[in-house]
């Protein structure tokens, strides 16, 4: 029993007073238990109890094994990450396929440590499955299954292909996939069309289409009309992935295409910069980032000579997350980087590069860093159709602060310190309406018969701590969090359980 606490129950009701039994992995009773026996009771007096959070855009694939990131998640009251993202993860595939996706974003999803071969979904969530102490939902990852069926080639899929990757998507769903996302930045992801991609949605009914756009910012009218042309051509629900500004831009797109009957939902994380490989980035299209010896002659050659110097400008605002072989330059600029190596920026942009064979990670600052941007973060993550994601990345030593803080900043600064949100209100923003959107149809409420995932944190103390400076400090003020009903974090710390779920719509 979870005693003497205010309860958060994800309605969007206000806080109110009650307690919250739980017998074995679900909520057997919220409200004044005052006589009922309990083997174990936390005491929440001057506490919040909430159902816990899903992070929806979470690259925590092979990172989620790692404890200290669990406890960074549950330290913020997170306790389902959403993975597949940006259409790129490790299954379904084969040998080479898997070997293809786990080295072009391994500074993003990281390495994950098993045997050669092939992998499919049922596989990679049964290796989740009560492994980790927090749970795990999976997205099918178009990018994947494409280089799966067609390698790299950017050519349009075919009738054969097309009906190829289709199975991989039903098979996918059938073996518990959450959806499908895509990365139409990334490769080979940026190759396909919208008549491919709306086929691949047809299956999923209503089950989300996840898009990291072909384009954001100042072309986000591009990314949002491209996504609103696939789901009137399947019927899919969709999510938009990091939609952070400008506001003036995006608003007015997610409001058409709510008028059109879409079923669109977007995450956002509370920063201003980003996180990424630094290939995409920094190098043209007409480099083959997916066949990393082609692009590496490409690099060492003069055929990008005319391209370097534009992005003179670029340089300051990228600082290095992670660069295997060259860790010193981990949290430097690279203009920084490269002064201590003695070289411009664009050649020691090029050695880092070459000398980590593309895997070389950056956070990157946008240009409209500031109080503008800021008030774009807070405009968006006001809109009822706005979900919290951290875009947790945990791979280099010294990744984005987002993915230790994120939540705990929506919670400290955007409620408690700026009023963005009611208490009520973040927990419909962090648990009930990502729930929904994800198909987990017994989370995200405090509610008897749910799934005890269950948050207790101090509103009066609950914040971030991670910085760009040093950005793997733990959140504080999230006290005790329980999964499937069994208690995962104790007074702030681990407590070893690892009651996570491999979850299925």
């Amino acid at each position: 029993m979870i005693s003497g606490g205010r309860v958060l129950d994800g309605t969007g009701a206000p806080p109110y007073r009650a307690d919250v039994g739980i017998a074995g992995d679900r909520v057997e009773a919220v409200g004044r238990l005052d006589g009922a026996a309990a083997r174990t009771v936390i005491d929440a007096t001057g506490r919040l109890v909430a159902p816990g959070f899903v992070d929806c855009h979470a690259h925590g694939d092979a990172a989620v094994f790692d404890p200290a990131v669990q406890r960074a998640a549950l330290r913020q009251g997170v306790t389902t990450f959403v993975l597949g993202q940006d259409g790129l993860s490790f299954a379904p595939g084969s040998a080479e396929t898997v070997a293809y996706a786990s080295r072009y974003f391994a500074a993003v999803n990281g390495s994950l440590k098993r045997d050669e071969g092939p992998l499919t979904v049922g596989e990679l969530l049964g290796g989740y499955d009560r492994a980790v102490a927090l749970n795990t939902a999976y997205l099918l990852p178009h990018g994947t299954i494409r280089y799966d069926v067609m390698g790299a080639s950017p050519a349009p899929a075919g009738p054969d292909d097309l009906a190829a990757m289709l199975r991989h998507v039903e098979r996918g769903l059938s073996e518990g996939a959450v959806g499908l996302s895509s990365g139409l930045e990334y490769l080979p992801g940026r190759h396909a069309g919208a008549d491919e991609l709306a086929a691949l949605c047809a299956p999923l009914g209503g089950l989300p289409y996840v898009t990291h756009m072909r384009a954001y910012g100042d072309r986000a009218g591009v990314g949002m009309a491209e996504v609103m042309d696939i789901a009137r051509r399947s019927g899919a629900a969709v999510h938009v992935s990091h939609l952070h500004g400008p506001a003036d831009v995006l608003l007015p797109l997610v409001e058409e295409a709510l008028a059109r009957g879409v079923d669109l939902t977007f995450d956002t994380y509370p920063y201003l910069r980003g996180n990424t490989i630094l290939a995409m980035v920094v190098l043209p299209s007409e480099v083959p980032g997916a066949e990393p010896d082609r692009a590496l002659e490409m690099i060492a050659s003069s055929v990008l000579d005319d391209h370097w110097p534009t992005l003179d400008a670029v340089w300051p605002r990228l600082t290095v997350s992670h660069a295997p072989g060259l860790e010193w330059a981990e949290g430097m600029t690279m203009v920084a980087a490269a002064e201590r190596a003695g070289m411009r920026p664009a050649d020691f942009c090029r050695r880092l590069l070459t000398e980590t064979r593309l895997e070389a990670g950056v956070v990157s600052a946008r240009p409209d860093e500031g109080p503008q941007g800021e008030e774009s973060v807070r405009r968006m993550l006001r809109h009822p159709s706005q979900t919290g994601g951290s875009d947790g990345i945990y791979v280099g030593g010294h990744p984005h602060p987002r993915g230790f803080g994120a939540f705990a900043r929506f919670l400290g600064r955007h409620v408690r310190e700026l009023g963005d949100w009611t208490w009520e209100q973040a927990a419909v923003h962090l648990a009930a309406h990502p729930a929904r959107r994800f198909g987990l149809a017994d989370r995200g409420l405090l509610r008897r018969g749910f799934a005890a995932d269950v948050v207790v944190f101090d509103p009066a103390a609950v914040t971030d701590r991670a910085t760009y400076e040093a950005p793997r400090e733990p959140a504080e003020g999230v006290g005790d969090v329980l999964v499937s009903g069994v208690p995962v974090l104790a007074g702030g710390e681990l407590t070893g359980a690892t009651p996570g779920r491999a979850l299925r719509p």
